[in-house]
């Protein structure tokens, strides 16, 4: 049975202070966790908690570790994550950067010495419920994918989110990575013994692959667009744009140096997070007016399937949430079995079958 939203956010917080963090930070990482099973974003939530016993366990990653400001202007901040695990690293980083942008109209933050944090779309929607845009990037820890036309891993799935206040509860809200799909979509179809689609991976030499350990076999993810052919060279330039502003501006190792996730005692990823005050430009109530009428028209666009209709950034994610707060979060047999032999090796009560 899928636990309620309560219950999978209160077991992912068990884990996390078994594993030694400290209680508040275990509470706010496990509501960011939870944000994102409950929205759909199934990759970057329980799903990592594998991911990040095994890290935690190689001492890749501090548990008791704390955010500490590095650098700071009236519009900047530079946060040093001291090796911790990266969704305090983020929070505190945008939660500086909503400051600045009350106090000057912009804010921007950037973050070194971290790891994973989540899906980026929950410190831009932090900045949207301030009244602001918000825009984040991280870099990644795992090279698995090749650019255009490369033969070789050079880049990770290097995300990218984007939110805009419009309609109450209802903000542009776009959180992507930039391959063809997320690498945790992939993982969660190895978890469970499924194959993949085409067009999510190829071979080493360049065929196409339904087999979701492909990349372990020396094959690699694809760019967003997928081919040359359907453009995949956009992907390729948004990932090398998101590296830039989140490893070569915090100082973060570059995904392309030998030594990336290889010094000792940290993961060393890097994030950016802006936020941006449209009152700088113009009255903020009429700019909101206008994202929400300019989605509202794209809603409201003739479908090519009357049982399909037109979508905007964020409302998928929106109407999986209502449909889980009701009915529970699902999470698949294999992984729900690996979880809890972690959190009971960890010393953590389990409480997800209760």
């Amino acid at each position: 049975m899928p636990a309620s939203y309560a219950t999978h956010r209160s077991q992912l917080e068990l884990i996390l202070r078994a594993w030694g963090m400290p209680e508040a930070t275990a509470v706010s990482t496990a509501e960011i966790m939870s944000w994102a099973d409950l929205h759909g974003i199934d990759t970057h939530g329980i799903s990592m908690i594998p991911t990040y016993d095994e890290r935690r366990r190689a001492g890749r990653i501090d548990m008791r570790a704390q955010p500490v400001v590095a650098r700071e202007t009236p519009i900047s901040a530079l946060i040093d994550g001291s090796g911790g695990l990266g969704h305090a690293n983020a929070r505190r980083a945008m939660e500086l950067a909503i400051k600045k942008a009350k106090a000057t109209g912009i804010g921007v933050a950037a973050v070194r010495n971290s790891a994973h944090f989540g899906a980026c779309g929950f410190y831009a929607l932090m900045a949207v419920e301030a009244g602001l845009i918000g825009m984040v990037t991280t870099s990644a820890s795992g090279i698995q994918v090749s650019p255009t036309f490369g033969a070789q891993a050079r880049l990770g799935t290097d995300p990218i989110a984007f939110a805009a206040p419009g309609l109450p509860g209802e903000p542009f809200l776009l959180d992507m990575a930039t391959t063809t799909v997320a690498a945790g979509k992939i993982r969660n179809k190895a978890n469970e013994n499924l194959p993949t689609p085409i067009g999510w991976l190829v071979t080493a030499d360049g065929s196409p692959s339904t087999d979701p350990r492909e990349v372990s076999k020396g094959g690699f993810m694809t760019p967003l667009g997928g081919t040359p052919e359907g453009s995949s060279h956009k992907g390729y330039g948004l990932s090398g744009m998101v590296n830039i502003l989140s490893s070569a501006l915090s100082g973060a190792t570059m995904v392309t140096d030998p030594l990336h996730t290889k010094k000792p005692g940290t993961m060393d990823i890097g994030h950016f997070l802006l936020a941006l005050d449209p009152g700088l430009f113009r009255d903020a109530a009429d700019f909101r007016a206008d994202v929400a009428a300019f989605c509202n028209t794209l809603r409201a666009t003739k479908p090519a399937d009357p049982a399909r209709p037109v979508l905007v950034a964020g409302d998928p994610e929106r109407r999986t949430a209502a449909r889980r707060r009701q009915d529970g979060i699902p999470v698949g047999t294999n992984l729900l079995a690996r979880v809890r032999d972690i959190a009971l090796a960890s010393g953590a009560e389990w409480i997800m079958e209760k």
